[in-house]
C-alpha cells in the first residue's frame, strides 16, 4: 500500500483540525502507521512548519534518528499522484548548527526559510486544490466510509439563499475501472431486476471506495482493510484480477429472466415487481410491452423516450438549464431561490438528470409558485411531456406541503428528452430539502441513522423528535420539526462533520 512502513509523527500546531483528520485518515488507510508520541520507531515526521516542528520535538533527537522532517503536503501530493513523490521539494531544513541557541532547546534561526516555507505554502494553495474526504468510521458510527476524491471545487457557500453551483475540475481517474465497471452491473442488477436494495446497496459502498483509490490494485494484499470491502467483494476482485471476469456476473448476464427484468425496470414508472409482472405475463422486449393494456399514461411516456432517458447530460449543458430555469422562475417571482441539486450540485462531470429544490425567503411566495412555473417553461417549449405533479399544498396544506413536478425537458434547440424534476418547499423547510436532493444515498442514510439514534427522524421536510416502537411497528412524531436555518446547522445538531457538496460523494 502506499504509505506501508512508514511510522509518523504529525504534529498538529497550524493545521486545520479538518485538514489533520483528512491527513491522518488517508495515512493510515493507505498502509502507513501512526505514533502518537515521538520515539526512537518515527520514521517521518510533519509539520507545517520547521518552528512548529521544533517546538515539539528536539531537533538533535531528529538528527539522532535520522527522522524525515517533512512538510505536509508531500502526502498530499503523493495521493495526488498516487506514487510516493521525492522527498527533497518537502524537506524541512535542519541545518545551519551555527545558529542554535545554548540551552538545548536546538533553536533553529528559520526567519528566512520559514518565510519562503510560508510563500510556497501560499502558492501551492493558489494552484492545487485541497483534499476532501469523508470522516472517520468512529465520527459516523458505522465502518462503511470510505476515501473521497482530491478535488479542486471551490466551496460553495452553506447560506439558505445560495443558489450557486461548483464549477467542475479536476477530478481523479479510476484506476481500477476494470473492477468497479462489473461492480456497478451488479448494482444496478440487484437493484432494478432483483429488488435487492441491501446487496446493491452494498456494492454502491465498494465502488465509492474503489474508485476514488489512488493507485491501481493489482493484489487484494492492497485493500486489506479498506472499509466496505469484506471477505465476499475482496474474493469478487481476486477473480477479476485473476481472469478478467467476474462469474456472478456473467450468469446474470446469461439468464434471460434476469435480462428482461432489469431491462423493464430501466423504465421510468416500473420497478422490481411491477417488471416481475410483465415478465410472467410473457413479455420479454420493449416492442412487447407497447402492447401491455395496463400500462399508465406516465409508464409509456418512460417507454417512449426510452433511448433518451438512458443518454447522460454534460455538465455544461446542466448549467446552461438551471440558467434558463432559474431566469424564467425569477422573471414569476422575484428572489426565488432556484438550486440544481444531485450529481450535478456534487460536481460530477455528467448527470442522469436534473433536480430542481426551489424556495423563497419570504415564506410565502412559494406557495402557488410551480404551477406557474410549469406553464412558463412548457411556453417556451423547454417542458416538454409530464410524469406527475402535486401542488395541493399551497391550497389544501397537506402533511408533506411540498410541491413535486416530474417530467421531461429539452435542451434548446433539440428534441433529445431528458428527465427532469422540481421540489418547491417552505423555507424553514428548505435546508432538509437541500441535504435530501442533493445526496448522495450513502450519506443521507448515515444522516438518517445518526438522527435515529439521537431520537428524531429526518426527511427532506424536517427533522422530527419521534417516538419509536418495536422493530415491527412504525413509531410517531412526536412534535413539529427542528427548526434549523441552513444545511450546516442540520449537519451540526446532528454532530456529523460538514461537507460541501462536492464533498459527498461518498
Amino acid at each position: 500500500m502506499l504509505f506501508a512502513g512508514i511510522r509518523a509523527y504529525f504534529v498538529e500546531a497550524g493545521i486545520q483540525p479538518r485538514r489533520l483528520k483528512i491527513w491522518c485518515e488517508k495515512f493510515c488507510q493507505l498502509g502507513g502507521m501512526l505514533e502518537n508520541h515521538f520515539s526512537h520507531d518515527v520514521t517521518h515526521a510533519f509539520a507545517s512548519d520547521i518552528d512548529k516542528l521544533r517546538d515539539r520535538i528536539p531537533l538533535r533527537k531528529l538528527e539522532r534518528h535520522h527522522v524525515k522532517a517533512l512538510k505536509y503536503e508531500w502526502i498530499q501530493d503523493s495521493l495526488r499522484a498516487g506514487s510516493l513523490q521525492a522527498l527533497e521539494p518537502y524537506v524541512l531544513k535542519l541545518e545551519d548548527k551555527s545558529k542554535i541557541v545554548q540551552g538545548g532547546h536546538g533553536h533553529v534561526d528559520t526567519s528566512h526559510t520559514t518565510g519562503q516555507a510560508a510563500q510556497e505554502q501560499k502558492d501551492r494553495k493558489a494552484s492545487s486544490s485541497d483534499l476532501s474526504t469523508t470522516m472517520s468510521s468512529a465520527e459516523f458510527g458505522s465502518d462503511d466510509t470510505g476515501l473521497e476524491a482530491i478535488s479542486t471545487f471551490p466551496h460553495e457557500t452553506e447560506e439558505a439563499g445560495s443558489s450557486s453551483s461548483p464549477t467542475f475540475g479536476y477530478c481523479p481517474p479510476n484506476l481500477n475501472e476494470n473492477i468497479t465497471e462489473p461492480f456497478m452491473e451488479l448494482r444496478d442488477i440487484y437493484k432494478d431486476a432483483l429488488g435487492d436494495d441491501h446487496r446493491s446497496f452494498s456494492y454502491h459502498k465498494a465502488i465509492s471506495v474503489l474508485e476514488k483509490l489512488p493507485f491501481k490494485i493489482e493484489n487484494v494484499d492492497q485493500i486489506k482493510g479498506l472499509p466496505t470491502i469484506g471477505k465476499s467483494l475482496r474474493e469478487h476482485i481476486n477473480e477479476i484480477l485473476r481472469t478478467g471476469s467476474l462469474s456472478k456476473l456473467e450468469n446474470f448476464k446469461n439468464d434471460k429472466k434476469v435480462q428482461a427484468l432489469r431491462l423493464f425496470s430501466s423504465i421510468w414508472g416500473i420497478g422490481p415487481a411491477t417488471a416481475l409482472k410483465l415478465y410472467e405475463k410473457g413479455y420479454r422486449t420493449l416492442d412487447d410491452l407497447k402492447k401491455e393494456p395496463s400500462l399508465t399514461a406516465s409508464q409509456r411516456v418512460g417507454l417512449q423516450f426510452y433511448k433518451d432517458l438512458t443518454i447522460k447530460i454534460p455538465r455544461h449543458e446542466v448549467m446552461e438549464m438551471e440558467s434558463l430555469v432559474r431566469k424564467v422562475a425569477e422573471h414569476i417571482e422575484h428572489d426565488i431561490i432556484v438550486v440544481c441539486g444531485g450529481s450535478y450540485r456534487r460536481g460530477k462531470a455528467f448527470c442522469n438528470d436534473m433536480d430542481f429544490i426551489i424556495t423563497h425567503p419570504d415564506g410565502s411566495s412559494h406557495e402557488g409558485f410551480l404551477a406557474k412555473l410549469v406553464a412558463a417553461l412548457k411556453e417556451k417549449d423547454f417542458l416538454a411531456e409530464s410524469l406527475l405533479i402535486s401542488d395541493t399544498h399551497s391550497t389544501e396544506k397537506t402533511d408533506s406541503g411540498v410541491d413535486t413536478y416530474y417530467g421531461l425537458c429539452k435542451y434548446p434547440g433539440r428534441e433529445l428528452r431528458h428527465r427532469i424534476d422540481f421540489k418547491v418547499y417552505s423555507f424553514q423547510m428548505y435546508p432538509f430539502g437541500l441535504i435530501a436532493w442533493t445526496g448522495n444515498d450513502v450519506l443521507n442514510r448515515k444522516l438518517r441513522m445518526l438522527a435515529e439514534a439521537k431520537g428524531y427522524r429526518l426527511d427532506d421536510t424536517g427533522l422530527y423528535p419521534f417516538q419509536h416502537k418495536s422493530s415491527t411497528e412504525k413509531g410517531k412524531r412526536k412534535g413539529p420539526s427542528i427548526a434549523l436555518k441552513t444545511e450546516r446547522d442540520v449537519f451540526d445538531f446532528l454532530g456529523f462533520p460538514w461537507l460541501e457538496p462536492h464533498e459527498r460523494n461518498l
